[in-house]
């Protein structure tokens, strides 16, 4: 192998080594959490979303 294509390789397993990385990361944020500090938006007629409670 040519020191070229040993560099692209290399920088292909890089980016998608990345890549993986983060969508982990991505995924281990989304079920870690807390689901209960999310206020539903009530059922009104124009009712906006509202922010997490404070205590979270």
């Amino acid at each position: 192998m040519t020191r070229p294509r040993i560099w692209a390789a290399a920088g292909a397993a890089l980016l998608v080594s990345g890549f993986v990385a983060a969508n982990a990361h991505l995924v281990s944020v989304a079920i870690g959490t807390q689901p209960d500090c999310v206020l539903l938006p009530s059922h009104k007629e124009g009712a906006a979303n509202r922010v997490a409670k404070p205590s979270c």
